[in-house]
């Protein structure tokens, strides 16, 4: 499973930048609330993004 989200990270450079440096900005900076919003939301759809991608478990 690790290797599989490792994998998919690999394939999208530019959004996995994206994402760890949204990441890291919201978790260790207090950016302004509406920019915080907005990066939050971001992350929010980048991470469904990816969920869907890998579709880890399946039903």
């Amino acid at each position: 499973m690790f290797k599989k989200i490792l994998n998919a990270l690999i394939d999208t450079p530019v959004l996995t930048s994206i994402f760890i440096t949204d990441l890291g900005i919201l978790m260790f900076h207090k950016p302004p609330f509406l920019f915080s919003l907005a990066m939050l939301g971001g992350l929010m759809a980048m991470c469904m993004y990816y969920g869907q991608k890998l579709a880890l478990f399946k039903v």
